[in-house]
């Protein structure tokens, strides 16, 4: 037996048991899918098999690794040779002081000292290629990648030294589906060629029933339910079990080809094609251009008159990585990363809009060029006929109060220092919506209610709250300054699934009522299905597709978008 757990409890000082009398298996070549929702002990028991709790947290109970006891191990040179772990946000592991080479080469350096430079460096091109990132970028820092491609270096520095047991805490996270399946395929394929053991803990089902053998289901710390991966989700016994299977988003590309069936599903009905026009007073087609241009003037626009929001033509966003001066004016596409490269879009006022590709694909920096968080190299943006590529200071910052962003990993970005109260406020302050912090508590225990927090939460830090729970606080935070525009940047990638499906349904809900037009940045075409109107799709910095979800998800036309589709993990064993 590769790994034995035997009545692991785990504490966190004197309060309740974070994982209470824990007991599982997993044999060489195995790979055990450990589910559940976010802060049932699920990660707090993959960091005890590689003794990575804090100090104040106690341990009782026996943890074996390939026949030894982990708590009489003292030397550390175990951790990673013999049991590596992937962790969740690749953000907040990775040096941002230090190049991706440079953390390869030190993990490395730390295990085998008598191994060459040359074969280190080779090494690490190895690993960096074994999950699809070109070994020029090695010399860049962990901010220049994408979030996808950080959790690609993250799964290539814990295969380096070839571990037995690989615990992977949500290693796909970040990844689109494409990538995240042949990174999978490559972890199958060496845990079964090495008999290497594979701990997948994930909120992504889809993903257990394709590549785990077994299923371990948790709930308030303890596993409720273990089994067969076919037996648990053919014939789930624990009440958990049954309704977290209930809570999937599950792909339905079929369901997508009839308008009647989808609003079903969604309670609404994708948006179709849109006229250029669309006239609703035949008496105006007889009046003068004067007359017309007085009634523009008076009357609301008619709610199926579609209007342009935003429109976004030919951005593009371009960065230097490698080589030297000399060698980029002989050639200047060396080093050249075209991050956005020629994006047209038309935003409608209300309507949610999907972009959605494989990581490094643009995605992120086309919202945040789009929001002048970082500035196109060229291209227009304009966000209700204003162009935002000619605003500065003072004129940009309050056009930014009604476009706001939320961010995939809000753990990262929010200050540790900081309360909810304070991070909800700081908008306000910014914008100067409010003289003070006092005059603004109203407004943010207000909007902490509207996304389902209670306000007492005010006072505590990020540390304190679930990840579900400081999704809705960024949420919280984006709408305090009551935006027209808020662009989500996988807002719901890193949530287990019954609490993406209520943070997904609290957007459609907080959508209605704020009159919100969304830009949804995705890897997760079941989630797109489900939320988007219409969807772009993005490869090396430009759209290679986009029309009505159903159009796009049914009826596929380019390659890559039939791969993309064609990648998605199913459930077979449910009726879904």
């Amino acid at each position: 037996m590769l790994l034995e757990v035997e009545n692991l409890t785990v504490r966190y000082g004197d309060a309740e048991p974070a994982v209470d009398r824990v007991t599982f298996h997993l044999q060489a070549g195995e790979a055990l899918g450990l589910i559940g929702e976010s802060g049932c002990g699920k990660s707090t028991i993959g960091r005890s098999l590689i003794k990575l709790l804090p100090k104040y947290a106690n341990i009782e109970g026996t943890i074996c690794v390939d026949g030894e006891a982990i708590a009489e191990k003292k030397d550390g040179s175990w951790r990673g040779e013999k049991v590596g772990l992937i962790f969740q946000d690749p953000m907040t592991r990775l040096d941002p002081l230090m190049s991706i080479e440079a953390h390869g080469l030190e993990v490395l350096a730390s295990h085998y000292l008598k191994l060459s430079a040359q074969s280190a460096q080779q090494r690490l091109k190895d690993a960096l290629k074994a999950v699809r990132i070109d070994p020029s970028r090695a010399k860049q820092y962990p901010h220049e990648f994408s979030g996808g491609m950080r959790q690609r270096v993250a799964i290539a520095l814990s295969l380096l030294l070839n571990p037995v047991l690989l615990i992977a805490d949500e290693p796909t996270t970040s990844l689109d589906v494409t990538v995240a399946t042949d990174i999978l395929k490559e972890l199958t394929e060496l845990r079964k060629t090495r008999s290497m053991g594979l701990l997948l803990v994930t909120h992504d089902l889809g993903m257990v029933a394709e590549y785990c053998d077994r299923i371990a289901v948790m709930y308030n710390g303890a596993i409720v339910e273990t089994g067969a991966v076919e037996q648990i989700f053919r014939s789930p016994q624990h009440p958990y079990t049954q309704s977290l299977l209930a809570s999937v988003l599950h792909f339905h590309p079929e369901v997508l080809s009839s308008r009647q069936d989808i609003s079903e599903v969604q309670d609404r009905e994708v948006l179709g094609d849109i006229p250029e026009h669309v006239s609703e007073n035949p008496v105006e087609e007889n009046l003068d251009r004067e007359e017309v241009k007085v009634i523009e003037k008076t009357l609301v626009p008619p709610k199926s008159a579609p209007r342009v929001i935003l429109y976004v033509n030919h951005l593009k966003k371009h960065y230097v990585t490698g080589g030297n001066l000399l060698t980029r004016l002989v050639d200047p596409s060396i080093g050249l990363v075209r991050a956005v490269d020629g994006v047209d879009l038309e935003i409608i006022s209300g309507e949610t809009f999907g972009i959605i590709g494989e990581s490094g694909s643009g995605k992120s920096t086309t919202g945040r060029a789009i929001l002048q968080l970082i500035k196109p190299d060229r291209g227009s943006v304009r966000f209700n006929s204003v162009e935002l590529t000619r605003l500065k200071g003072e004129q940009l910052r309050q056009m930014r109060s009604q476009m706001q962003m939320i961010f995939q990993d809000p753990r990262a970005c929010f200050s540790p220092y900081m309360t909810v109260f304070r991070s909800v406020a700081d908008p306000l302050l910014i914008h100067k919506l409010a003289p003070d912090l006092e005059s603004a508590r109203e407004k943010v225990y207000a909007i902490l209610e509207k996304v389902g927090l209670n306000s007492q939460l005010a006072e505590r830090y990020p540390s304190d709250l679930s990840g579900g729970q400081l999704q809705r606080v960024a949420i919280a935070r984006a709408l305090i300054t009551n935006p027209k525009l808020v662009i989500c940047d996988e807002p719901v990638s890193m949530l287990d699934a019954s609490i993406q499906s209520q943070v997904l349904q609290l957007m459609r809900d907080l959508k209605q009522e704020f009159k919100l037009t969304y830009i949804f940045i995705t890897h997760d075409l079941a989630v797109a299905q489900f939320f988007c109107d219409r969807i772009a799709v993005m490869r090396s910095g430009k759209i290679v597709e986009q029309d009505s979800t159903a159009e796009v998800l049914t009826n596929p036309r380019h390659e890559y978008t039939k791969a993309l589709i064609a990648s998605i993990p199913r459930i077979p064993y449910i009726n879904s």
